[in-house]
């Protein structure tokens, strides 16, 4: 590992604390994020933006805390914006994304179907990270989901599975977190590659027609390894590695989700295709 890498490490780390630093009190005073335009649930699409987004954490993650860069990101670039809580275990505060993956996936479904009430929309966008990006093609493919979906952009997701060793180096970033695995954590179980439940969602094709995917990976993922077993085949699929649109870019497995503006630009590209443009090192100060 290059040494002015490794010394970026900390500073990703450091700053992934502090957003779960402050996840109580964003999730106490959640009118904070209404107020801002998140989670507004009298937001009405744009003829711009016609489709109301649904941002899905990852594992051991919540609502606010993966995505106090993004969902700002994108509403004011004038999307309807919302995100939920999924998977959580009985007397588990705080973490979630731990439960059995097809169960997250039904909260998902009633979550979108929520929004699409609230919004007047047929359709909605998915963006999800980690395991956010992969538990979503599960509802596509089972639940009914597709039919209500126009895209799904996965940020650093498993969609063909990860070692359980690989899923534990998330822990360092969740104080608290560790203790977990004294827990049965059921999504931990289903996400390790070959598991009886990725093997029933890759089985018959990665994908179901009708939806746009797309997935955004970087290579130095230390989580969801190698980090091509995150890329999706079908013939509506645009795989991108974020070091062939920007070399510079050091983002690891939790960065590229919690502040990585080179992948958000790549996420209002796959969310706006008629008005995508080249994403490149400057479009971090877009």
């Amino acid at each position: 590992m290059l040494p002015w890498k490794r010394a970026l490490r900390p500073l990703a780390a450091l700053l992934l604390t502090a957003a779960v630093a402050v996840v109580p009190a964003a999730t106490a005073h959640a009118a904070t994020a209404t107020s801002s335009g998140w989670n507004d649930y009298s937001c009405k699409p744009s003829t711009a933006h016609p489709r109301p987004v649904v941002l899905v954490h990852g594992t051991f993650a919540n609502s606010v805390d993966n995505w106090l860069v993004l969902a700002p990101y994108l509403k004011d670039r004038g999307y309807c914006v919302f995100s939920f809580d999924y998977g959580q275990l009985p007397g588990v505060p705080l973490f979630y994304g731990l439960g059995p993956i097809d169960k997250s996936a039904e909260q998902l479904k009633t979550f979108v179907d929520k929004v699409l009430t609230a919004t007047g929309t047929a359709e909605t966008d998915l963006v999800g990270h980690s395991q956010g990006g992969m538990m979503p093609r599960y509802y596509l493919k089972f639940l009914g989901g597709a039919a209500k979906v126009n895209a799904l952009v996965g940020i650093a997701p498993d969609n063909h599975g990860t070692t359980l060793s690989g899923l534990t180096k998330l822990l360092p970033y969740f104080p608290g977190a560790e203790d977990l695995l004294s827990t049965a954590t059921p999504a931990l179980a289903d996400q390790v590659a070959g598991s009886a439940f990725l093997t029933k969602l890759n089985e018959g094709g990665d994908t179901v027609p009708g939806v746009h995917y797309t997935v955004l990976a970087t290579k130095y993922d230390e989580v969801v390894t190698p980090y091509r077993s995150q890329f999706l085949s079908g013939s509506d699929v645009r795989n991108v590695l974020l070091q062939d649109l920007c070399p510079l870019d050091l983002s690891e497995h939790a960065a590229i989700g919690l502040f990585d503006r080179i992948a958000y630009h790549e996420v209002v590209n796959a969310l706006d295709p008629a008005h995508a443009t080249a994403t490149t090192c400057a479009s971090v100060f877009d």
